[in-house]
Formats: structure tokens, C-alpha cells, sequence
């Protein structure tokens, strides 16, 4: 692996020294989850640092476990995340890999010892993070139409499935120990027929799948497709389970909001967020919910796992923070204009609909500073267990990847090293690293030093 310094902004100021990341409330809710968040990161009683101190010294801290301060002779896991999410992956970055080809999707597993790259020109790469950062397994995609638009890895990481703007997924043995998977060559690619059609090498491109995830229990996939709908498919019984017709538009992104199973966030080129509690689908019909707040497509959604926040990218180049006890039964009245002169694809946002507001704005906050441009652009919720989810980040347009605070709105670091889009990145679950996928090709993977991890037992 080659070494690459380029520059960070860690202070919350932006070019001109405005800051850039301010959240703006727009309801009552963000108090109670600035709470939980503060809860999560707050060190115990013994050890809270001075009113004039925003973090307690580390030291002061090991020497207050090592003097058994607390009675529990450890950290409690509001002590790990107070201390290392002081300690941002910002550093570096070392240059994983470089390819010749557009990267569209990169993700951690769970347990964070493999990563996943996806390219426009049908590669798939899984990278063991332990073992240097080797490839474990190179998987050369079949029946690839535009490019790899999602990857997931199932919970117990036996498989891989992949999609493309192609109605069929296919799905991969990744504990096998062919390192080469060339799709029907090597090994077989599974296709997984979202249309319903039982051949599965028809030609139907009658929709594409840009957003595909497994289930907690690995039993079912979830999908959001470009004819507007929601797929849920059933692994065991492998058949389509439930076609759901959600938006009046493209769905870009869905995900579940808990690892129940039972709830769903999507999120549309209608601008809307919506919520579906699948107990009800067949009695309902509908949605449970809907949240206004964005102006122009959502590109994607990441759930905090709670089964109440949510954050959503959207096309009018902010972040927002959602609470679905907000949400409404179903859509408002007032429809903003759309600006149909403006594609997102080849043109740059225009000045001066930046400070539109929605008039039925139920969002908690609104991150800005990012941009939005040219593909479908994803942000997440910072891990749990080693910065108790006191952040969001997201990659950008411009290049680069920003982080804020989720309660504040601060901008907390800006990475600045590819040369083009970075349209997916991953913060390791559990050590200061962050995976970054560009259009340039490279991956990339920042640290918190260039010679050591910081991990907090």
C-alpha cells in the first residue's frame, strides 16, 4: 500500500471562515436526541471533566480505571465513546487500491474485518482489513448493465449480493475458496428475478435496482427500484415476497429501520421520505408515513437503528434528520414548484434556490455544505460503539468527505484526497478508520495515525 498525504479541515470553518454545517432545528425533537447522544458520549460522574474542559483528559481517565474510581474496574461504553470519538479518522490516507474504472459502492462489514468495493466495470472487490488489506476475493460481475449500483454483505458473511440497472440480483458465495469469481465461468452467480419472471436469463430491462440490503436475520433482501417501487425477496423460499408500489418516482434508496425487520424507510426522486410497517401492508395497502422536507430527490437513507431517526442526502445539496413521530398520514397539500431546467446529473445547483425552505418542513435538521451532483450520493449515522453516533458523514461532489456533529450542525472535518466524487464511504465499527470509493478509482482508507490505531478496550 502507497502513503498519500493530503489536507483536512478539522476546526467547522469553511473557506471563507463561515461555518458551513449548522444544523437548523425545524421542530421540538432534536432536544431528545441531543440527550441520548450527549448520554452515549458522556464519561461517569467520577471522571466528567471541568466546566471549562470539553474532554476530560485521557490520562486522567486511565489512571481513574486503573484506581478502580467507578467500582467497575473498566470503562463503561459511555466512557470508550467520550474518548475515542475525540479521535477522528482524518489522517492519511493509504492508497488501497486504484483502478481504471469508476468506484460506486464501499462498506465494512459488521464486524469490520472485510471491505467491499464496487466498480463500474463489473468488479467487485471484498479486501480482508486484518490481513493487510489483501484482496480475499475479486468478483467479476455477470449480466452488468451501467455499473454496480449496491453490494451487501449478509450478517453471517457467507454471501454477497450485487445489483445493477437490471431487474435481476445476483448473489455470491464469498466463503468459498476461489479468490477469482468470474460470474458463471469460475462460479455460479446466483440471478434473483425481482420482476417475477421465472427465466432467469430474460432480457426484460424494464427497471433497475439501485439499492439493495439484507435483512438482520439474513433471510430476506430489501429493494428500491427505478420503477418506483419497493421488492422485498425471500431468500428460503426464493420468490419474490411483496412488490410494493411506493413512490411516483424513481425509489433510490430503502433500508429497514431496526433490526426487527418489520419497518422500512424509503426514499424517492418525489422528494419524499416515506415509512411502511409491512404488518399492515396487507390491511393498509399504504404507507404508514410520510416526512416533507426536501426540495429535490432523496439520494439516500441510513436508519440509526432505533426505529425512530433517520437521515436522508437529498438533491438540494443538504442532509436532514428525521423523527417518524413527526411524520404525517399522508402528503400535504402544498407541492413545491420543480424546477425542471436543473438535472442534478450535469449542472451545478442554482444559487438561488439554495435558501428555499419547504412549507411543511417536518425535518429535525438540515446539514449543508456538501454536494449533491452527478450520482446518488450517501451519508450515514458515525458508529455506535466508538462515537455513540455523535456523528454524520457523507461523501460529495466536490471530491471530498465532510462529517458534522449530529446535535450542533458543526462541520467537524472535512478529508480532502480523491480527485473526483466520492459517492460511498464507510467508518469502521469499531476502530478509527474510514473507507473512502471515488470515481477516480481509488480507495482509499483513513486512520487516525499513519503508524497506529487508536482502539479503547
Amino acid at each position: 500500500m502507497s502513503r498519500s498525504r493530503k489536507s483536512v479541515r478539522q476546526c467547522g470553518l469553511d473557506d471563507g471562515g463561515g461555518i458551513v454545517g449548522r444544523a437548523a432545528a425545524s421542530g421540538e425533537g432534536l432536544p431528545e436526541i441531543g440527550v441520548v447522544t450527549k448520554l452515549r458520549t458522556r464519561p461517569h460522574k467520577l471522571f466528567s471533566p471541568r466546566k471549562s474542559e470539553k474532554f476530560l483528559s485521557p490520562v486522567k481517565m486511565l489512571v481513574g480505571r486503573e484506581g478502580n474510581y467507578t467500582g467497575r474496574a473498566k470503562f463503561t461504553s459511555s466512557d470508550r465513546c467520550h474518548l475515542s470519538s475525540r479521535y477522528l479518522p482524518v489522517k492519511g490516507p493509504s492508497v488501497i487500491d486504484r483502478m481504471d474504472s469508476c468506484a460506486y459502492v464501499s462498506q465494512f462489514s459488521a464486524d469490520g474485518t472485510l471491505f467491499v468495493a464496487g466498480f463500474q466495470d463489473s468488479d467487485i472487490k471484498i479486501y480482508s482489513v486484518d490481513n493487510d488489506w489483501k484482496v480475499k476475493k475479486n468478483i467479476r460481475a455477470r449480466s452488468l448493465r451501467w455499473t454496480i449500483t449496491d453490494t451487501s454483505l449478509s450478517p453471517d458473511q457467507r454471501f454477497l449480493v450485487y445489483s445493477s440497472m437490471s431487474p435481476v440480483v445476483h448473489i455470491v458465495d464469498t466463503g468459498s475458496s476461489m479468490t477469482e469469481s468470474v460470474a458463471n465461468v469460475t462460479e455460479i452467480h446466483e440471478g434473483l428475478d425481482f420482476s417475477g419472471h421465472d427465466d432467469d436469463d430474460h432480457d426484460d430491462y424494464s427497471f433497475g435496482i439501485f439499492s439493495v440490503k439484507f435483512s438482520t436475520d439474513g433471510k430476506e433482501l430489501v429493494a428500491a427500484s427505478s420503477d418506483d417501487s419497493i421488492y422485498v425477496y425471500d431468500l428460503a423460499a426464493n420468490k419474490l415476497n411483496v412488490r410494493i408500489p411506493a413512490h411516483r418516482s424513481d425509489v433510490n434508496t430503502v433500508c429497514f429501520a431496526d433490526e426487527a425487520g418489520h419497518v422500512l424507510y424509503s426514499g424517492s426522486d418525489d422528494h419524499l421520505c416515506k415509512i411502511w410497517d409491512r404488518r399492515c401492508l396487507g390491511t393498509v395497502g399504504k404507507e404508514s408515513g410520510v416526512l416533507t422536507g426536501h426540495l429535490e430527490g432523496i439520494t439516500f437513507i441510513d436508519s440509526r437503528g432505533d426505529g425512530k431517526y433517520l437521515i436522508s442526502n437529498g438533491k438540494d445539496q443538504t442532509i436532514r434528520l428525521w423523527d417518524i413521530r413527526k411524520m404525517s398520514s399522508n402528503i400535504r397539500g402544498i407541492t413545491m414548484p420543480r424546477h425542471v431546467e436543473w438535472d442534478y446529473r450535469w449542472m451545478e445547483y442554482p444559487s438561488h434556490l439554495r435558501n428555499r425552505k419547504h412549507p411543511n418542513d417536518q425535518s429535525l435538521a438540515t446539514y449543508r455544505g456538501h454536494r449533491v451532483l452527478r450520482t446518488l450520493i450517501r451519508c450515514y449515522f458515525s458508529p455506535s460503539y466508538s462515537t455513540g453516533q455523535k456523528y454524520i458523514y457523507t461523501g460529495s461532489a466536490d471530491a471530498h468527505i465532510y462529517v458534522y456533529d449530529l446535535v450542533t450542525g458543526a462541520l467537524v472535518a472535512k478529508l480532502k484526497f480523491h480527485d473526483q466524487i466520492v459517492r460511498d464511504c464507510s467508518w469502521h465499527p469499531f476502530s478509527p478508520m474510514l473507507g473512502s470509493s471515488s470515481w477516480d478509482g481509488v480507495i482509499a482508507n483513513w486512520e487516525l495515525s499513519e503508524t497506529k490505531r487508536f482502539h479503547c478496550p
